[in-house]
């Protein structure tokens, strides 16, 4: 018999490993409970309970039955009744995926307050302020969040009332005014919804519950989900906790911290904190906090303590955690802890730091960091003088560099970046509801907020350049300027400098430079903490990988680069970006050949500027395999655009008989569909002669390479095949002309002979195929194109954006591989060919052999070795090794 399903479960019966039952914060919540720190009582709706209402629209049953218990126990815990006319319990009602997602689902605090047991909590705490406050934001919370009124209508009563009273902030009002303002909030919500704010307690709480559940499938919510690629069908649990209260005085205050500094990953606490105030307050960024060092200052018993509790949950999660505190009349309460988000620079120091102190092993610290992050170090950074004086400072709450244009708010940084154009998101400070401009936007910048504020966590998760707190700024969203306190004027549409890791602003676009990440890599030398950390996380990914990481390149000024970056090789070198350029003309005289003589005088005019081409990558390559393709694309690439050439001719007074000629040619090899036309293979075949001069190119630049003293490794790819008829007749070609220069030159050439797996069929017959193959690379850029059967360029340019809001696709096939469509085929690929030929190798060489989730799959899939561009190679290098740490442990970062 199946035992019930359990919907709710208090703090104390839970733990860390029930995280996809329990969310994030219900998990942490419990851990600590168990680890004995100052929690707060209370309980957890399971995420189980969030999809059975998403899913019916209704709560289980079992739900409202186990959460009366689970509030009826936590009442007995505090000694207070929920709402109770004196002396009240209050409690906050928050989300927690599975996942973090900062801000993106709801909280509503004060839950429990109403008409009269407001009055009775006055009494209980002895500060009437402090306890209409407390009703003032429940009643603006929850209208908004769980009664659906626009919160700008609350901002602009209260707003009004600051300005009656000539005060800056919300802190300053008094008892009368705040009761007032929760008068007004009430009569607001009463003529925008047609009901009243309810009075009920319990029924504030199921409401609230509701809420949080309904906040899974929210706009911002379901965006920050496709941004993380976040799971849609996870749910997320709801925590009820007991309130405390950090806005009771000067005693009193709350805070978020980190056990180390989540930007750079320096060792020591970093953190804001502001007293007298509630949490939300902090992360709102709507009051400046102070740095965490203040505490130890006004509370040093509580800072004592803050430190212990830190120090306790580092060494029990092993990594960096992430704090929310409160301290309440001096007793400080624990409110959650999660595995902190870090910048790219912060991960690799921290897992590094880890390592080296014995918190972690040498595997759990590459398993910590990942290939996306190392690109973003690679990223330049600006080059500033001592010259550069900036528009003005603020938190470095996120490192990089970034210029853009001046914004002011979401829509129109989505609206600019539609079209091709960099932003800067300037705001005040932000909120959840500006995660699409923020995801746009190429650095956020806001005047109020630390590090621990809405912009710095969400803008840390996501990579993108921020700098916080810049006070000097006045933000007037209205206006769309800003100005400073220099007097200078910025409106919107002016160009800015964000340095992240400075925490500057600048005017204009400053030069960039190389970073020191991207310098470090090319000479394997570190020059600091950060570049040693790097270099030892590659260090440990190369002696555990088993997939080689190859090139793509088609000259040796690549292949060069590429080899500093540590490839093995060149997994495809294009041989048809040889014949551009002033080398153009000799292809036309090939295609506009009369006869035989004609054609073999235009291809023997190329053979040596192919030589040379194959020669300069060969020795940049020396001792390293070099995979070059074939020609692959259709010949009318290489002439005059069709419309462009017959305009031309339309509207000249005497035509150029060439150019006829050439129109002629032109229009007898027009294709409706020339990506499925006459290329690859099939061009090699059609085209007498053109093969056999590419092959004497490659086998002379071998022989060139021998007699040199190098040891040159050339194979030779055959591109489009889809019969093995096809590759026979190819390979045939390739061996006869080998095995002439081999006797011409008397020198041994060693050249194997492959194939690209880029079509379905070829990937079906694979086993057929690799009877005459030496190696696969599957070309997985025109292998997706031909299974999903869409062109790239157009379906990017028109559906796509819709398949992935809609979530058809929860990221492009062409970033990472459709495991279950196109990965198929490269599995069913592999499995055949080497059924026939053992010692059959196997390469990716389209772009998901840069892309980190690819990698792990064709780990997985058995391939030998995954070629990309340069830039990538570092990051494919760190992939490959963490693939198998993965795979051998089915383990995944915690973050």
């Amino acid at each position: 018999m199946t035992a019930p399903t359990k919907y709710v479960y208090e703090f104390a019966e839970g733990s860390r490993e029930m995280a996809t039952l329990l969310g994030g914060k219900g998990a942490g919540l419990a851990e600590m409970t168990r680890l004995g720190l100052p929690v707060p009582p209370g309980f957890t709706v399971t995420t189980e309970a969030c999809k059975v209402y998403l899913e019916s629209g209704e709560e289980p049953p079992e739900l409202t039955v186990e959460a009366a218990r689970a509030l009826a126990g936590l009442e007995r815990a505090m000694g207070r009744t929920l709402g109770a006319p004196d002396d009240p319990l209050l409690v906050s009602v928050r989300s927690g995926a599975r996942f973090s997602m900062p801000g993106m689902m709801e909280t509503i605090l004060d839950i429990g307050l109403n008409d009269r047991s407001v009055t009775g909590l006055a009494k209980a705490s002895g500060q009437e302020r402090f306890a209409r406050d407390s009703y003032r934001r429940l009643i603006q919370m929850f209208g908004h969040t769980v009664m659906g009124v626009d919160g700008d209508l609350f901002e602009q009563a209260i707003a009004e009332h600051k300005a009656r009273r000539e005060v800056a902030g919300d802190h300053d009002l008094d008892t009368a005014e705040l009761a007032l303002i929760a008068e007004e909030f009430k009569a607001i919500i009463r003529k925008e919804t047609g009901e009243d704010f309810p009075q009920d307690p319990a029924e504030q709480l199921a409401r609230a519950i509701r809420a949080v559940f309904d906040s899974w499938n929210g706009e911002r919510a379901r965006v920050y989900r496709r941004r993380e690629h976040i799971s849609e069908d996870l749910g997320t649990a709801v925590n009820v906790q007991a309130m405390v209260f950090g806005n009771l005085g000067p005693d009193s205050g709350t805070g978020v911290t980190f056990t180390r500094d989540p930007a750079t990953g320096e060792r020591g606490m970093y953190g804001d904190y502001l007293p007298d105030a509630q949490g939300e307050d902090v992360v709102a960024g709507v009051r400046d906090a102070l740095p965490l060092v203040e505490l130890k200052r006004l509370n040093p018993r509580a800072y004592v303590q803050l430190s212990d509790h830190l120090h306790t949950l580092e060494r029990h999660y092993r990594d960096l955690c992430d704090i929310e505190f409160t301290v309440e009349r001096d007793k400080l309460w624990i409110l959650q802890t999660r595995v902190g988000k870090r910048t790219a620079e912060a991960a690799f120091r921290i897992a590094h730091d880890l390592r080296e102190e014995g918190t972690i092993t040498a595997h759990e610290s590459l398993v910590r960091v990942d290939g996306a992050e190392l690109t973003r170090l690679m990223f330049p950074r600006f080059d500033t003088t001592p010259a550069d004086v900036p528009l003005a400072r603020g938190v470095p709450a996120s490192p990089g560099a970034a210029v853009g244009v001046v914004v002011f708010d979401s829509a129109e940084a989505v609206r600019r970046a539609a079209t091709g154009e960099d932003t800067v998101l300037v705001r005040r400070e932000t909120t959840p509801d500006d995660l699409p401009g923020m995801i746009a936007a190429q650095a956020v910048l806001t005047s109020r907020g630390g590090k621990t504020s809405h912009a710095a966590v969400v803008a840390r998760g996501m990579g993108k350049v921020c700098v916080c707190g810049a006070e000097a700024l006045n933000v007037d969203p209205a206006a769309r300027r800003f100005t400073t306190a220099s007097g200078a004027v910025v409106s919107e549409g002016d160009t800015v400098s964000v340095d992240g890791t400075a925490g500057t602003v600048h005017l204009g676009a400053l030069p960039l430079t190389a970073s020191d990440v991207g310098r470090a890599l090319k000479t394997g030398t570190a020059s600091g903490p950060l570049t040693e950390a790097v270099l030892d996380a590659l260090a440990h990914a190369d002696s555990v990988r088993r997939l080689e990481v190859r090139a793509n390149a088609d000259t040796p000024e690549d292949a060069l680069r590429a080899r500093s970056l540590g490839a093995q090789g060149i997994g495809l070198c294009r041989t048809e970006h040889m014949f551009l350029g002033e080398r153009r003309a000799l292809v036309e005289a090939m295609i506009l050949a009369r006869d035989d003589s004609a054609r073999r005088e235009a291809l023997g005019a190329l053979l040596p500027l192919q030589r040379e081409d194959f020669t300069g990558i060969l020795t940049a390559m020396d001792g390293l395999p070099v995979t070059i393709r074939l020609i692959d694309p259709p010949l009318h690439e290489f002439l005059p655009d069709r419309t462009e050439l017959a305009v031309r001719l339309a509207r000249a007074e005497r035509p150029d008989p060439h150019e006829r000629e050439l129109l002629a040619v032109v229009e007898r090899m027009h294709e409706q569909n020339p990506m499925l036309g006459l290329r690859g293979v099939r061009l090699g075949l059609a085209v007498p002669g053109l093969m056999a001069m590419q092959v004497r190119a490659v086998a002379e630049a071998v022989v060139e390479r021998l007699r040199a003293g190098g040891l040159p490794r050339a194979e030779i790819m055959i591109p489009l095949v889809g019969t093995v008829e096809e590759l026979r007749l190819a390979r045939t070609e390739a061996e006869r002309v080998l095995a002439e220069v081999q006797e011409e030159t008397g020198t041994a050439l060693d050249c194997p002979i492959g194939t690209m797996i880029e079509l379905p069929r070829a990937a079906l017959t694979a086993g057929r195929i690799a009877e005459g193959a030496d190696f696969f690379s599957f070309g997985t850029n025109d292998l997706t194109q031909t299974t999903w059967g869409l062109s790239r360029d157009d379906a990017e340019a028109s559906f796509f954006p819709l398949y992935l809001e809609k979530g058809v696709f929860s990221v492009s096939p062409f970033e990472t591989i459709d495991q279950e469509g196109v990965g198929r085929l490269v599995e069913l690929a592999v499995e055949a060919g080497r059924s026939v030929n053992s010692r059959l190798e196997t390469g990716v060489c389209g772009e998901h052999g840069g892309d980190p989730e690819s990698i792990h799959f064709f780990h997985r899939a058995g391939l030998d070795y995954v070629s990309c561009s340069p830039f990538r190679i570092p990051a494919a290098r760190l992939e490959a090794g963490r693939a198998v740490l993965m795979d051998t442990t089915g383990g995944s970062d915690s973050r």
